[in-house]
């Protein structure tokens, strides 16, 4: 990858561009090929994780009919950029509508995914009239790689959490010259866009949400009270056996518990420098970990490979977009490293007994139903005060950016449309 520098200064924007030298593919493909592989999984489910024939069928593609280069080519027809921030090189791409008024909003990805998932709703956002929209609908898009993912750089030094992430977030917009915007996030996106909602730098006008990471007093205690340091134990319990016999919303309690118990959510945020070996020492193993992230995801995935029917646009070639980027730039340890400095922050957050800045700003959300838990609106109206907007949309998943892209982008502007003449409600 290389970067060409048109600026100069400590607060340069310039542009970047990606370059792949032909040996790191000929790498990957031997490595491919040359996959040592387990014996077949002894149930006929996915019970046991993700099954053979999925990985054989993904291995396959990947090293006879894949290539990179189209993604490439694809990703430098767009206006990407580097930037320095709080000592780090940030890498995104900003794209920038026709329309006058746009409304600027950044969106950021989560894990296992990248700016890769995002690529999709650029037209639908930025050209609106082309998509079934007005020029009213128009946005101004700029997509940050988080540090230590894709493009962007790697930390060198611990502290690099979702609220660090949402103050270099607000610089970067600062940087480009935008006095109103707005900000959306899924995942560990979700995480970082709630920070800035808390944070509410200047200019920032309201968030929007596809995954719920603030969790009501209650249902924290309930998912974090066996995680916590043993001195703090009684006084969780007491807030863990009232939310039980409250009962409310047990399905989704339930839903939301056994997030906490796949494999990635308790080996990352434990010791990713531990799986990271693993993971940056084989190709297929960096994907079965990234394919084993959610029931529903894994599915469609799973179809796309095997049957050759893809779930929207989750298609062979952009699942394997998103892989081969994770393994070209060497970033799942780094990018593993973010759930370790996520939960750093919240268990320091428990110990000291310290409760998060209030959310004031409007907030939206959308419950997608194939995401890993449906958060009732009764949650997210007791984290977000403020939410303006809420809907159960009818299709999509955890990835909803990538899979119904045009979806997604209809749930942008609706949740967006009253903040844009300064209205919030």
């Amino acid at each position: 990858m290389s970067v060409t520098t048109e600026q100069s200064g400590a607060t340069a924007i310039r542009p970047f561009h990606v370059e792949v030298p032909e040996e790191a593919y000929e790498d990957l493909r031997r490595r491919i090929a040359a996959t040592r592989w387990p014996t077949k999984e002894l149930v006929g489910d996915r019970s046991q994780g993700v099954q053979l024939a999925t990985l054989r069928a993904l291995a396959e593609y990947w090293v006879n009919d894949y290539d990179f280069r189209r993604c490439e080519e694809r990703l430098n027809a767009l206006p990407q950029f580097k930037t320095e921030i709080d000592g780090l090189g940030i890498h995104f791409i900003h794209a920038k509508s026709q329309h006058e008024k746009a409304l600027p909003l950044i969106i950021t990805h989560g894990w296992p995914g990248s700016v890769i998932e995002l690529l999709e709703v650029i037209g639908p956002l930025t050209d609106p009239t082309a998509h079934g929209g007005s020029v009213e609908d128009a946005f101004d898009l700029v997509l940050p790689s988080l540090p230590g993912y894709g493009f962007s750089d790697e930390p060198t030094e611990v502290g690099w959490d979702p609220g660090r992430t949402a103050h270099a977030w607000a610089e970067l917009m600062s940087r480009l010259g935008y006095s109103r915007y707005v900000a959306q996030g899924g995942d560990q996106g979700a995480s970082v866009t709630d920070a800035m909602g808390r944070l509410a730098p200047d200019g920032l006008l309201g968030i929007h949400l596809n995954l719920l990471t603030a969790f009501p007093t209650d249902v924290g205690a309930a998912l974090f009270g066996g995680l916590i340091p043993a001195g703090l134990f009684k006084r969780v319990a007491i807030a863990v056996l009232a939310h039980r016999a409250e009962k409310k919303d047990p399905a989704t309690l339930d839903a939301v518990a056994a997030v906490f118990r796949r494999g990635y959510f308790v080996e990352m945020p434990e010791h990713p420098q531990t799986i990271g070996y693993a993971l940056t020492d084989t190709p297929v193993g960096l994907a079965a970990w990234m394919l084993d992230h959610d029931a529903d995801s894994y599915e469609k995935i799973s179809r796309a490979f095997v049957d050759a029917r893809p779930a929207g646009g989750l298609t062979r070639d952009h699942i394997l977009d998103n892989i081969t980027l994770y393994w070209l730039t060497n970033t799942a340890t780094s990018s593993a490293r973010l759930y370790w400095e996520s939960f750093r922050t919240i268990y320091a957050a428990i110990a000291s007994g310290q409760k998060p800045p209030e959310l004031s700003l409007p907030v939206g959300f959308t419950v997608f139903p194939g995401e890993i838990f449906q958060a009732p609106r009764s949650w997210a109206e007791k984290v977000y005060p403020n939410l303006t907007y809420f809907n159960e949309a009818e299709k999509g998943g955890h990835f909803a950016a990538w899979e119904e892209p045009e979806l997604f982008a209809d749930e942008m502007r609706a949740a967006f449309s009253a903040l844009r003449n300064g209205s919030s409600s």
